[in-house]
């Protein structure tokens, strides 16, 4: 089964699929994979580099993402060349990643611009991360040091929370407590769990 974890930034997502790869999911996130195929020494790094230059590159010769962020999330010309260096590298590494996963697994793609994107009907199951857009700010600004204008142009860059929604599944809400979200997790993963196996007898 192939489920698509989605959500928007600061809503959660990490946690919750830290938890899913923990009670048994074979994890695929596409943050993750972003980084590796921009990783010093990759095509990818040298075609960030040719599109946006130097000034994007850290102290130790990596790319500085909060610099790079600032240029793209100011210009929507920008975010659309650096996506289209980016996701086409990201789908080609989750698609080497899913042949590998274990027999029968439940194979969760975490996919921060799965709506965007319009990947949520390549899935079995999407699950949204749910909470206020006033929820995002104030993690993005404590977490991440970010100013109200650059966490307001972080949000404004992604699907709507109406959008991604309309396009779940599943949804675990993220504003309360951790150990609320764990708990809807857990009843998640059941649900998950007997939809597999009722799909496995038929």
């Amino acid at each position: 089964m192939r489920i698509g974890l989605t959500g928007g930034i600061a809503s959660g997502k990490s946690t919750v699929a830290r938890e899913l790869e923990r009670l048994g999911a074979f994890i695929i996130d596409a943050d993750v994979l972003a980084r590796e195929v921009v990783a010093p020494g990759t095509e990818g790094f040298q075609k960030v580099l040719d599109r946006f230059g130097g000034s994007v590159l850290a102290a130790d010769g990596s790319l500085d993402r909060r610099a790079l962020g600032r240029v793209v999330f100011a210009d929507p010309k920008a975010l659309a060349d650096l996506n289209a260096i980016i996701h086409p590298r990201v789908r080609a590494r989750a698609v080497e990643l899913e042949k590998i996963a274990p027999e029968g697994a439940l194979v969760v793609h975490v996919i921060p611009l799965l709506v965007e994107t319009g990947q949520q009907e390549n899935f079995d199951v999407v699950v949204v991360v749910d909470t206020t857009v006033e929820e995002q700010l104030r993690r993005l600004s404590r977490r991440d040091g970010m100013t109200s204008t650059e966490a307001r142009q972080r949000v404004a860059a992604q699907a709507d929370r109406w959008e991604r929604l309309a396009a779940a599944t599943h949804v675990i809400d993220s504003s309360g407590p951790v150990a609320e979200t764990m708990r809807q997790v857990a009843a998640l993963w059941r649900d998950i769990c007997r939809m597999a196996d009722e799909t496995t007898k038929a």
